[in-house]
C-alpha cells in the first residue's frame, strides 16, 4: 500500500488497480472513502478502462471482428508499477505488454498520477497509444464516499449539488437493463436530497457537469468533485431491491465514456462518448476531490 500524506490528509492507494482505498482527514477526524465491504460492493475507487459501463451482450465489433469485454473493462483488476513516489505525490504505470490483445487489440500505456494539495486529491490520467493504428477507448473514475460520514447521521441528511458547464446543454441519461438512454435535457439541476429510491434503477447520469458536491445538511462535511471538461458524470449506490434500501455510500463518477446506448450499433468506433487517439498520441485528463 502506498501512503501519501500532508498536513491535512492521509491517503492510501493500492498498486492493485491503482485504487484509492482510504482518505483520512486529520482535522475532521473522518474517513471519507467507502470501506469496500463486499456485502454491498467490494470495491472503493476503481479506474474504468477501456470502456465505461456495459456493452450490449458484453461485446463490441472492430474491423469486422467481435471482441468480448466485461463491464468497466479490465484496468481495475491489474497490478500497476509504482513509477515515482514522494510524500504528497505518486505515479502508477501499467503497460500490458500484449497481454490483453485478445479482448482489446491495441498496445497502450496508462499512467495515473495522484497529488495532494491541502484538503484535496488531484487525479490525472495519461494514456499513450503505442499501436500503429488509431486507438478507441473510454476511461472513468468510480470513487465511493461514505454516506453517512458519522454514526449519528443518516443518508437522508445529505444533498447532491451540481454545477453545469457554462454554455453547454446538459442531458440526463438513465440506465435501462444497464444500457444508457437519454431521458431529458435540463437547463438547471436542483439540489437532490439523498434517498434510496434514487438508485432503484441503477445509476443516473448527466452530461457537461463541472462540479458535484455531496455534503451533510447537519455538519457541512462531505466531498466536492471538480470534473470540468468531462463529458459525463454518473451517480450511483448499490440498491437492495428486496428491502428497498441503498448501501452506505454514494459514488460520484467522472467519465470520458458511457455505457452502450439502447440503440448502439455495437461498433466500437461508433460508440457514444468513445475517444480516439492517433498512433503515438497522448490523452490527458484530471479531476480533483476536495474533502470537506
Amino acid at each position: 500500500m502506498i501512503v501519501l500524506e500532508n498536513e491535512l490528509l492521509t491517503v492510501h492507494i493500492s498498486p492493485s488497480g491503482a485504487e484509492v482505498r482510504k482518505v483520512f482527514h486529520k482535522k475532521t477526524g473522518l474517513d471519507y472513502m467507502w470501506s469496500g465491504d463486499s456485502q454491498y460492493w467490494g470495491r472503493v475507487s476503481p479506474v474504468l478502462f477501456p470502456i465505461v459501463g456495459r456493452l450490449k451482450r458484453d461485446r463490441y465489433a472492430l474491423d469486422s471482428r467481435s471482441y468480448r469485454m466485461p463491464q468497466h473493462g479490465f484496468l481495475r483488476d491489474v497490478e500497476f508499477t509504482v513509477q515515482d513516489q514522494e510524500k504528497e505525490y505518486a505515479a502508477f504505470c501499467f503497460d500490458p505488454l500484449d497481454s490483453f490483445l485478445d479482448i482489446y487489440p491495441f498496445r497502450f500505456q496508462v499512467v495515473i498520477y495522484y497529488t495532494l494539495k491541502e484538503d484535496s486529491l488531484n487525479v490525472r490520467w495519461e494514456i499513450k497509444n503505442e499501436h500503429q493504428e488509431k486507438m478507441y477507448f473510454s476511461i472513468g473514475a468510480h470513487p465511493a464516499f461514505n454516506v453517512p460520514l458519522q454514526a449519528e447521521e443518516k443518508a437522508e441528511d445529505y444533498t447532491l449539488n451540481f454545477t453545469p458547464a457554462a454554455g453547454r446543454q446538459v442531458t440526463q441519461y438513465e440506465l435501462v437493463n444497464s444500457m444508457a438512454k437519454e431521458k431529458k435535457t435540463v437547463q438547471t439541476i436542483e439540489p437532490i436530497p439523498i434517498q434510496s429510491s434514487l438508485f432503484e434503477q441503477d445509476a443516473f447520469i448527466y452530461s457537461h457537469i463541472d462540479r458535484v458536491s455531496l455534503r451533510s445538511n447537519r455538519t457541512g462535511h462531505g466531498v466536492e468533485v471538480d470534473l470540468a471538461g468531462f463529458p459525463f458524470v454518473g451517480i450511483w449506490s448499490s440498491y437492495n431491491k428486496k428491502n428497498g434500501t441503498m448501501a452506505p455510500f454514494v459514488c460520484i463518477e467522472p467519465w470520458y465514456g458511457i455505457a452502450d446506448t439502447v440503440d448502439a450499433s455495437g461498433k466500437l468506433d461508433e460508440k457514444l462518448g468513445i475517444n480516439e487517439l492517433e498512433p503515438g498520441g497522448r490523452f490527458e485528463a484530471n479531476y480533483t476531490i476536495s474533502f470537506i
